[in-house]
């Protein structure tokens, strides 16, 4: 995409329009509740270019903008015209602290060098401090800021029912949209797409992994329901050029021992008398081990190829969805069959540790004379990260059905996956699988209990919640606050530490579900992505819609040194292991 302009809103665009004599048009209300208007009226059908309609008004110099309307979020990409240059500014790094309120631990670490991580970030001054450019300073997720009561009053629970049952992701297949390298057979139904150990039924290669969800973003309470899927490059599957699941496990096992520094995972039986490896490196061959030890270099076709601490092998692939929230008729929360995203991440070229330590300078340089992210746009193939790693991502149209992301709806996707101080070589989930066999397999949440992270003593989803002061990052859902807090304003530690399973802590009830559901439906009616994408039911009021020095930093008791691994208690026993 030809970047015309960088601006923080709408200026330009207007005067461009105006001093063209575009204003001429008939005036409509585009405030950006009402995008839906405007973007069946410019778009095509599948939102993935101008309309034949679109070109006549381009050609005739109408256009449907006066000065002092919103202009709606699809009008800055049909223009080619930047709407958020700081989009990598998540809309959680707006949240007020008032000074004892900390979200930001979460993403915002930095880590001591004697720890040789490759992730060099280092941004934990950024816990509850304001460190943004001129332009960041400015909020411009305002979808934040809508109250969507009255949006979502005319749609009724029966019409979102039917809706987020649907399956748009196969539908996405049978017309050709969805590219190969992210297809899955029969994805919206884990039990059709996936055996017992998370291997695709389709013989894809991809393979899904439980894992407990990042804090809060991603817990359904807060508006989606989501899973994860890895692939690793054919070598990494083969034995002699022939495919081998046993082979294939050792590699997915010996990746998650690089990433978390582990020395023994459990695995699936193993006869290391037909592999001729001795996996759990005991000195003999066995017909059957059930634990790996970890080794220098990976197995099978992949054996020249080094394991690199806290990184994965170039060629590496991640499938995430995101969904609406999905309501059985007994009340049980589960992975709707609609999607809302489709996103993938491939690694593309593997990078050292001190190569990345070139890029991780360069970005700090950049922020330093204060120039703006920059992002490398890969056409139809998404975006580069500049980590060796390639981003691309499926959203709704207008109609539902899942259509390619633009240009700067993909830029978002940087603000999580390129440089946050916690990541583990730009990604989260894989980082937070349940360890060894017993984490291979679909996302279910009440197989995993809150166990604490690495160096923590209490869960993590009771910390989180402590610190932040609430069930979300904004410290506005009001349902949380009524299950986990007293009058006071202070956690139910107890009660959260009686909860068999983070799926009693972090779902909502059937009728919050509804109401997010309905939240965001009317979001995608909008196509007002750029304005940003949670599901607020009101208007946020714990988020700055500016920054100013008035705002106080966070106190330095209120800041913490954090690891997003968790102390899994090297795979102990437990009620729901027994269970399983």
């Amino acid at each position: 995409m030809k970047i015309l302009k960088i601006i923080p809103g709408a200026g330009i665009l207007l005067s461009l329009l105006i001093s063209a004599g575009c204003t001429e048009s008939t005036s409509a209300d585009l405030s950006n509740q009402s995008n839906t208007g405007v973007s069946a009226s410019t778009y095509s059908a599948n939102g993935d270019g101008p309309s034949s309609a679109q070109t006549d008004a381009d050609s005739a110099h109408s256009y449907p903008y006066r000065e002092g309307d919103d202009i709606p979020a699809l009008a800055y990409i049909e223009h080619n015209e930047v709407y958020n240059p700081e989009s990598v500014i998540p809309p959680q790094c707006y949240t007020k602290t008032d000074g004892v309120n900390n979200p930001c631990y979460a993403c915002h670490q930095s880590y001591d060098s004697i720890e040789k991580r490759p992730n060099q970030m280092g941004d934990g001054t950024l816990q509850g401090n304001y460190e943004f450019s001129d332009v960041g300073l400015t909020n411009s997720w305002k979808n934040l800021f809508i109250d969507r009561t009255s949006l979502i009053g005319g749609i009724d629970d029966a019409t979102i029912k039917k809706y987020v049952k649907e399956d748009n992701y196969t539908a996405s297949l049978e017309k050709d949209v969805m590219p190969d390298y992210m297809r899955i057979e029969n994805l919206s139904s884990a039990d059709n797409a996936f055996d017992k150990d998370g291997f695709a039924k389709d013989g894809s290669g991809w393979v899904s992994y439980n894992y407990k969800p990042f804090p809060s973003t991603f817990w359904p309470t807060n508006g989606s329901t989501g899973d994860a899927m890895i692939r690793l490059p054919d070598d990494f599957q083969t034995l002699n050029g022939e495919y081998n699941k046993a082979i294939y496990t050792l590699n997915l096992s010996l990746v998650e021992m690089a990433l978390k520094e582990l020395d023994t995972l459990t695995v699936a039986p193993v006869n290391e008398l037909v592999l001729n490896i001795d996996v759990n490196q005991d000195g003999k061959l066995t017909k059957s081990v059930t634990e790996i030890a970890r080794s220098s270099h990976y197995v099978g076709d992949a054996k020249a190829v080094p394991l690199a601490h806290m990184l994965y092998p170039e060629g590496t692939e991640f499938l995430h969805t995101v969904r609406y929230i999905g309501v059985d008729e007994d009340g049980t929360i589960y992975n709707a069959p609609r999607m809302k995203e489709v996103r993938y991440m491939k690694k593309h070229m593997f990078r050292s540790r001190e190569s990345l330590a070139s890029a991780y300078y360069a970005e700090a340089k950049d922020k330093h004379f204060e120039k703006l992210p920059q992002t490398r746009y890969l056409g139809e193939k998404g975006i580069d990260n500049g980590f060796g790693w390639t981003i691309n991502g499926f959203i709704e149209n207008e109609q539902g059905e899942l259509r390619a992301q633009h240009d700067q709806e993909l830029a978002f996707c940087n603000g999580c996956h390129k440089t946050v101080g916690s990541t583990f070589d730009q990604t989260f989930s894989f980082a937070r699988k349940v360890p060894g066999q017993a984490g291979w397999g679909y996302i279910n949440l009440k197989e995993i209990e809150d166990v604490p992270n690495i160096n923590e003593e209490k869960g993590e989803f009771l910390t989180y919640m402590e610190r932040v002061g609430g069930g979300d990052e904004f410290r506005q859902n009001g349902e949380m606050l009524a299950k986990w807090f007293d009058e006071k304003g202070m956690v139910k530690v107890e009660e959260v530490q009686r909860a068999k399973s983070v799926y009693d802590i972090i779902t909502p009830s059937p009728e919050r579900a509804y109401a997010l559901n309905k939240a965001y439906l009317t979001i995608v009616k909008e196509q007002s992505y750029l304005f940003g994408r949670d599901a607020t039911l009101t208007e946020a009021t714990n988020v700055l819609s500016t920054i100013d020095a008035e705002q106080p930093p966070l106190k330095p008791e209120h800041r913490f040194k954090w690891d997003m691994r968790l102390n899994w208690q090297a795979e102990a026993p437990s009620a729901i292991a027994e269970t399983r």
